[in-house]
């Protein structure tokens, strides 16, 4: 445990960014996961409804740090060629 002042309050600001990471990171993991189920499962309406949700996540992600501005980008790319490919 910290004893100095300034250590106590960088702690607290840690534990409190760290769950803030996780609920975003969460947040949107799970939304590109919806999405490829959704894709693999043939239902490309509800993928194009998702779509924006997704960008959105995955955006305020990196704008906080959790992911890197090119993870986004890539994910977001991947994502819309699976939607623009052709079902077999």
């Amino acid at each position: 445990m910290p004893n100095i002042k300034s250590a106590k309050k960088a702690l607290r600001q840690s534990k409190s960014r760290h769950t803030q990471n996780l609920a975003k990171k969460k947040a949107y993991k799970y939304a590109v996961k919806e999405f490829r189920k959704l894709i693999a499962d043939g239902k490309t309406k509800e993928a194009q409804k998702l779509l924006p949700l997704m960008y959105k996540k995955l955006d305020k992600a990196a704008k906080i740090g959790v992911i890197k501005k090119n993870k986004a980008s890539r994910l977001k790319s991947r994502a819309t060629q699976l939607l623009k490919k052709p079902s077999k």
